[in-house]
């Protein structure tokens, strides 16, 4: 089978996943056999410390479908979808994670309805195992303020289970906690998007990777990816509009020093009102400098990017 025939790529991130690998590879297996596609099983070693190599090398060498990437380090979720991405050579991509919480039984859900003309298929937990506090109740907070800000309405960003046309996220450099906002990128790029209800199962083997913690990091991701989405190949219109309000402001200022000199008799070093008009002056012609700064930025970086944000020791069953 040559790759370029390929239907689909199912991407998955390992790492310290040892007991869950076989049962998931023979899921997704018993799964594909029923639905008749052309398939690979990329798995993306993120620098595992447990069996997990030695469980996915041999079922490499049993079937050429199951082939891994191997980072030299822990990279991250985020680094390790983007690397299992860019060697994908179905025409349609789905990640899901190495935990056996998603279940590989939605697989053939979410082709039939990208198969209706979606462009990506978003799969919802509806009925998330997880605890409640320092997992669920963080997502339902961090989906509610992406999909108002973002424009993009999904009730569950953080499920790895989705499918993508590959056409929509081709090109597409991942950083931080972006994987999750992949939604947004691909509706940019012209996609429509559907959401599907999946299976969601409690851990049952190994240790969650994730906390509260990461509620942070993607709210600050967000602002990235906001600022990406309306600014970022016009970073001088966002800066050098605050900095030309802070100016306006501080002329404001300086006509109310100018009133209380002239008309009140009060001393310009008796008001905080010259010192709030030098600060609104320093403050303006600082943000319209930066934002001159970042417009030449911008413009290197679209230069020159093609960096990966990861390193592969080595491949298997790759060409």
């Amino acid at each position: 089978m040559e790759s370029k025939s390929l239907d689909l790529s199912i991407v998955i991130p390992v790492f310290n996943e040892e007991a869950n690998l076989q049962e998931l590879i023979d899921k997704i297996n018993k799964v594909m056999q029923r639905i008749k596609k052309n398939y690979e099983i990329i798995f993306v070693d993120d620098g595992s410390e447990d069996d997990s190599l030695r469980i996915l090398s041999e079922a490499g060498r049993k079937d050429s479908r199951v082939r891994t990437i191997i980072f030299r380090r822990n990279y991250g979720q985020t680094a390790a979808l983007s690397a299992g991405f860019n060697a994908a050579s179905g025409k349609i991509i789905i990640p899901l994670d190495a935990d056996l919480q998603n279940d590989p039984e939605d697989i053939p859900m979410l082709l039939l309805k990208i198969e209706e003309g979606f462009g990506l298929v978003s799969g919802w937990r509806k009925e998330r195992k997880d605890p409640f506090w320092s997992r669920r109740l963080p997502s339902l907070v961090a989906n509610w303020i992406i999909s108002r800000i973002s424009g993009v309405p999904l009730h569950d960003y953080g499920c790895t289970l989705k499918a993508y046309r590959k056409e929509y996220i081709a090109g597409i450099n991942l950083y931080g906690e972006m994987h999750r906002f992949l939604p947004i990128y691909a509706s940019w790029n012209g996609a429509r998007i559907a959401e599907v209800q999946v299976q969601h199962h409690p851990r049952r083997a190994g240790v969650s990777k994730y906390g509260i913690s990461r509620t942070f990091k993607v709210l600050m991701d967000l602002i990235t990816v906001k600022f990406l989405g309306g600014y970022a190949t016009k970073p001088l219109y966002l800066f050098g509009a605050i900095g030309s309000l802070l100016l306006i402001f501080s002329a404001i200022s300086l006509l109310g020093v100018l009133y209380q000199k002239i008309f009140l008799g009060i001393s310009m070093i008796q008001t905080p009102l010259l010192l709030l008009t030098v600060l609104f002056i320093v403050l303006g012609v600082l943000l319209i400098m930066l934002g001159l700064i970042a417009e030449i930025t911008v413009r290197t970086y679209h230069e020159s990017r093609g960096k990966p944000i990861y390193l592969i020791k080595e491949t298997i069953n790759f060409q």
